[in-house]
């Protein structure tokens, strides 16, 4: 339960989280190791602030895409791969080697 004030009132509201396999939270984690890598790479100098105001993105969103906490939408991915100016096909092809040929999200 999640506490929050609210007119001096306090009220509690239960927070849902989804389950996330440890598969899941590995493929998050890697993904946003390699958007920060990539961002890096093509903007050196910027903060991640400055590139989120460069390019219309949300600095809190991408701060938790990088740090591996959240799954994000088709239409996030897009914009950062405009964004980093890399086909988001490639960006998962590097995610894919970075994995390895032996990791399966599904057991087999």
């Amino acid at each position: 339960l999640v506490r929050s004030r609210g007119l001096g009132d306090v009220y509690k509201r239960q927070v849902y989280m989804q389950y996330k396999s440890y598969k899941t939270l590995q493929i998050n984690k890697e993904f946003g190791n390699l958007i920060s890598a990539l961002r890096n790479k093509k903007n050196p100098d910027k903060s991640r602030l400055q590139f989120c105001y460069e390019y219309d993105l949300d600095a809190g969103n991408l701060s938790r895409i990088e740090n591996g906490l959240i799954d994000p939408k088709l239409s996030m991915l897009w914009r950062l791969s405009e964004a980093i100016d890399m086909p988001l096909s490639e960006i998962f092809k590097i995610l894919e080697d970075n994995l390895g040929k032996d990791f399966y999200v599904i057991d087999k």
